[in-house]
C-alpha cells in the first residue's frame, strides 16, 4: 500500500522478524517498501522501518491501515473508528478517496543547534527535528538528514524535516526518516512541520511533499492528517 508515495508492505497474522522486514523492504531483492505494517481485525497496527527497527508511530501507515480496515470489512466507510497503535488508540475515517486519521497532540520542545543550523524538536509519539528553510529543494537532504539523525543529541536517532512556508496555510516539506532515508512523504513529519511552521490553530494546512499533497488540521490541540491511501497490489511471499 502507499499513501502519498510513502509505501508499505502490509501483512496480517504474526509479526515479522527484523530480518524479514529488511528482506521484504529491499527494492532490489525483495518487495520494496519504506517499512512493514502488521494489521489485524481489531483493527490494530504495528510498524517497522525498512532497517528492521521498530517505530512508535507512522502517520501515512496509519492511513493505510484505516483504508485496509474498511476494505476488509473491519470498519465502515464514512464513520469514525478506533485503531490500536503502540502509542494508544487513534481514530480513522475513510470518505471516498480521502483517509483521515487522528495523529494526536504535537509536543513542541526546545530549539537545538546542529552544525550551525537550528532545529525545533517536536514529537507525536515519535521524535522529529524540524528546520525552517527558504527552499527544501535546495537542501542536500541525503547529507544533512543522516548527519542529524545520527547526531549525539539523539541517542535513539530522529526524523528530520526541512520546511518552507508557501503561504499562511501552505507549506512544502522534504523529510529524512530515521531507519529509512529520504521518503516521498512522512505523515507524522507533515503534522509536526505544520505545527512548527504555521501553528496549531483552527483551519486546514496544505502540506506539499514529494509524493503529492495532504492536509493537516488541529481540533482542540489534536492533529488530524488527510490524504489518499491506496492498495497497489496483493500477493504471496514464498519463504525460502
Amino acid at each position: 500500500m502507499e499513501g502519498l508515495g510513502n509505501d508499505f508492505v502490509v501483512i496480517e497474522g504474526s509479526d515479522p522478524t527484523p530480518a524479514d522486514v529488511v528482506r521484504w523492504c529491499s527494492r532490489t531483492t525483495g518487495i520494496g517498501a519504506n517499512g512493514v505494517l502488521a494489521v489485524d481485525e481489531q483493527p490494530s497496527m504495528r510498524y517497522w522501518n525498512a532497517d528492521g527497527s521498530v517505530a512508535e508511530m507512522c502517520g501515512n501507515g496509519l492511513r493505510c491501515v484505516a483504508r485496509r480496515a474498511v476494505d476488509r470489512g473491519w470498519a465502515e466507510a464514512g464513520q469514525w473508528f478506533s485503531i490500536v497503535t503502540p502509542v494508544g488508540p487513534r481514530r480513522g475515517r475513510v470518505d471516498g478517496d480521502d483517509v483521515t486519521v487522528e495523529i494526536g497532540r504535537v509536543v513542541l520542545d526546545d530549539t537545538v543547534e546542529v552544525s550551525g543550523r537550528l532545529y525545533r524538536l517536536a514529537s507525536v509519539g515519535n521524535p522529529h527535528a524540524v528546520r525552517m528553510v527558504d527552499d527544501p529543494e535546495s537542501i542536500a537532504v541525503d547529507i544533512e538528514g543522516p548527519a542529524v539523525e545520527s547526531h549525539e543529541l539523539f541517542p535513539h536517532s530522529v526524523n528530520v524535516e526541512f520546511v518552507s512556508l508557501v503561504g499562511p496555510a501552505h507549506i512544502r516539506l522534504r523529510v529524512w526518516e530515521r531507519g529509512v532515508g529520504e521518503t516521498l512523504a512522512c505523515g507524522t513529519g507533515m503534522v509536526v512541520a505544520a505545527a512548527v511552521a504555521v501553528g496549531t490553530g483552527p483551519g486546514e494546512i496544505r502540506v506539499d511533499v514529494l509524493g503529492g499533497s495532504g492536509r493537516v488540521s488541529f481540533q482542540k490541540g489534536i492533529a488530524y492528517l488527510t490524504g489518499p491511501a491506496t492498495t497497489v497490489y496483493e500477493g504471496t511471499w514464498l519463504l525460502t
